[in-house]
């Protein structure tokens, strides 16, 4: 199984890096519709994709505005969007409001329920995290591996047990340790408190992303800091592929 990550900055795109959108392509699942979403259009496989919302901050929501001539089209046939009723009632409300976006895409609107069949024979579960604003963690578990997505956050320890082993863990690491106290005050991760979680939560592969967009350097987390603690650890960028 294949994952893509179209998106893995933060807050604003930049030459580098897309604001987060990571999508299964083979099975029509997307996280997060930042201002990568576009290229999902491009790379629809299946006749119906779901999208899954970790919040409603705009570089986590921008792209759902870009789907409405291919759903017109009929690629996809049909898309659903799955997230707490305060997400999917902030987009429909203000993302699509008159005067900024006219005409609403015929998404379908699902608010999250304890546990979501997905397709492939997965079940998606999902855990509250802490974030200004609120955020949601998804993890999806199929009979031979297993996927969690956790972004905006801090790492604290509450959400532990909830990744705990699973194939892929896609984590945000907005933040190098040297802006440590940063990363507390805005609700977001660093480096090595994320690699010592990937440790402890005995993961199989650890894939770091929304990256702050300021940092323009080839490493702006301290990668060889990371694999230290937890060896299987990648820098996600736009366009990369990993199979788990």
């Amino acid at each position: 199984m294949r994952v893509e990550f179209l998106g893995t900055g933060g807050y604003y795109p930049n030459e580098r890096r897309h604001t987060t959108c990571v999508m299964l392509p083979e099975l029509g699942i997307v996280f997060d519709a930042g201002t990568a979403f576009f290229r999902v259009l491009s790379r629809i496989e299946t006749p119906e994709i779901h999208i899954f919302l970790t919040h409603a901050h705009l570089d986590h929501i921008a792209g759902l505005t870009y789907i409405l001539p291919s759903l017109a089209a009929g690629k996809p046939q049909r898309a659903h969007i799955h997230g707490t009723e305060a997400a999917l009632s902030a987009v429909s409300k203000h993302l699509f409001a008159e005067p900024i976006f006219p005409i609403m895409p015929a998404y379908e609107w699902h608010c999250l329920t304890p546990r979501v069949d997905v397709p492939g024979g997965g079940t998606l579960t999902h855990i509250s995290l802490t974030h200004p604003g609120g955020t949601t963690g998804f993890r999806i578990d199929w009979p031979d591996r297993s996927l969690a997505f956790i972004t905006d956050t801090t790492v604290d320890g509450t959400y532990t047990e909830f990744i705990r082993g699973v194939s892929l863990l896609i984590h945000e690491c907005y933040f190098p340790d040297s802006l440590a106290d940063w990363a507390t005050k805005t609700g977001h991760s660093n480096t090595t408190p994320v690699a010592e979680l990937a440790r402890e939560a005995g993961v199989g592969q650890l894939a770091l992303m929304h990256i702050d967009p300021r940092r323009s350097d080839a490493d702006p987390i301290g990668l060889a800091q990371a694999r230290a603690i937890f060896p299987q650890t990648e820098l996600a960028e736009d366009l990369m592929v990993i199979d788990f």
